[in-house]
């Protein structure tokens, strides 16, 4: 369990109970989206920009990785609406989500935003106000000697000057805590979900995946050339995409067993959906088949190999259709239960 650091002169234990019974995600983004507005040098933040925050931090969870935040998440149905009002694509840089919603004059967005008000601002303070109600949070957070993280008012917060020093030294202790806590509790509600962790924030850049290319290569080089499993099209080196069977936005790594060889412009219409498995599996299997052949005949000391281990324990004697489907088929099950599309073919 990560911890927080100690400070003799604050209640760093309210702190650190924050999360404690918490039913939606609206505390874990309030505090992410905090802490963002105390690195840019604020310490008055409007309730406004806290709630563009939430909104836009959890852009990218929602959905490309189609993550559920929950059955009770407002903030979900929040993320998807606001999508369709603003008419913002779901690959948008964070900048251009913050930067829609603070110009937006849209009543049905500012009616999402606002709807966060109604309780997370008060509530994220009830380890400071235990049994104490909304009003009474509110003012018993302005006392001058009152150690809460925040001043609480109608539009805004302020972050307490007692608290505004160790929050800026240990930020990114706070942010890597409140990160751990948000994947712990989004873990339980998608237990089936591989690497929850990478998929909080949108990754900076993707691989370039130039070895998996060279390992292709090779296998094109042999066979003169390959056919794209989903129009049928000759395949060459130079002349070819990577394609993830199963979406990296779901399974979120890049090993060989799960990429092939595809025409661009094939790639280009999967993105990031799926493949049927009674129309596409069979000769997926058999590119994938051919490819281990030919790679441990001519570099049985690649390392790229080693990612076949994942899923056979023994590339030699174990490496048979059924054990592959069997690693396949749940993955795209468990896919489409979150929400990923079928391939149309």
């Amino acid at each position: 369990m990560l911890k927080i650091p100690h400070n003799e002169n604050l209640p760093v234990d309210k702190l650190a109970a924050i999360f404690n019974s918490t039913t939606t995600t609206y505390k874990y983004y309030w505090f992410l989206s905090i802490l963002e507005q105390i690195e840019i040098g604020k310490k008055e933040i409007t309730k406004r920009e806290i709630f563009e925050g939430m909104i836009s931090q959890a852009w990218y969870t929602v959905h490309y990785f189609h993550i559920s935040l929950g059955k009770q998440d407002k903030l979900q149905e929040s993320v998807e609406d606001i999508r369709d009002i603003e008419n913002i694509k779901i690959n948008a840089d964070r900048s251009i989500i913050k930067s829609k919603l603070a110009q937006t004059h849209n009543s049905n967005t500012l009616n999402l935003l606002q709807h966060f008000d109604a309780n997370v601002p008060h509530w994220f303070l009830s380890p400071w106000f235990p049994s104490c109600t909304k009003n009474q949070i509110y003012e018993l957070s302005c006392k001058k000697n009152c150690l809460s993280l925040y001043s609480l008012y109608s539009g805004k917060i302020i972050i307490n000057d007692n608290w505004l020093p160790y929050l800026v030294s240990n930020i990114s202790i706070l942010k890597s805590f409140c990160y751990w806590e948000l994947a712990n509790f989004l873990q339980k509600r998608n237990p089936s979900v591989p690497d929850i962790t990478g998929k909080l924030i949108k990754p900076a850049k993707r691989n370039q995946l130039k070895k998996q290319r060279e390992f292709w290569n090779e296998v094109i080089k042999e066979v003169g050339e390959l056919n794209c499993i989903y129009k049928n099209a000759p395949l060459r080196i130079g002349d070819y995409d990577l394609d993830h069977f199963v979406p990296y936005s779901f399974v979120s790594h890049d090993l060989i067993w799960n990429l092939i060889p595809s025409d661009s412009r094939s790639n280009i219409i999967k993105s990031d959906k799926l493949p049927p498995l009674d129309i596409y599996f069979e000769s997926f299997y058999s590119m994938q088949s051919t490819a281990v052949e030919i790679m441990r005949e001519r570099q049985p000391r690649n390392k790229i190999l080693d990612d076949y281990l994942s899923v056979f324990p023994d590339i030699n004697n174990s490496f048979t259709k059924d054990r592959f489907r069997s690693v396949i088929e749940p993955l795209v099950q468990i896919a489409s239960n979150n929400g990923f599309q079928f391939l149309d073919n």
